[in-house]
């Protein structure tokens, strides 16, 4: 069977045929389908492997978004799910890289404030 590997090496059974738009999935049960949905976190899904049964990977992809998840109880109790996904835009790429930037310049600006403080407090009790 192929299998999904998300970047924290969880491993998920998928259906034959699937493509990235519609990877279908057949769980036991519905606590196991709502235990790969909540893998499917931006930092797990930043590194994504697809394999074929006979181990081969056979896809790889990197900053992919969970566009979409439609689930249906079957008559024995299992819950067939499709996933969706796609790769981030390169606006979007671009936009983590500026927000990533900023968030080290916002902690070394911090840094400078409380290093700056210290300084004023050993100035003051001199």
């Amino acid at each position: 069977m192929d299998k999904m590997i998300l970047k924290d090496n969880t491993e998920i059974e998928l259906q034959a045929g699937a493509s990235l738009s519609v990877v279908t999935v057949k769980f036991d049960s519905k606590d196991d389908m709502l235990q790969a949905w909540k893998k499917m976190t931006p930092e797990n899904l930043a590194e994504v492997k697809f394999q074929n049964d006979a181990g081969t990977t056979i896809g790889e992809y990197a900053d992919l978004i969970l566009v979409s998840e439609t689930s249906q109880e079957t008559s024995d109790g299992a819950v067939q799910t499709a996933f969706s996904f796609r790769v981030k835009t390169d606006t979007e790429k671009r936009l983590d890289a500026l927000e990533e930037g900023q968030a080290v310049q916002d902690e070394a600006i911090n840094d400078l404030g409380i290093a700056t403080s210290e300084l004023a407090e050993k100035e003051g009790a001199e």
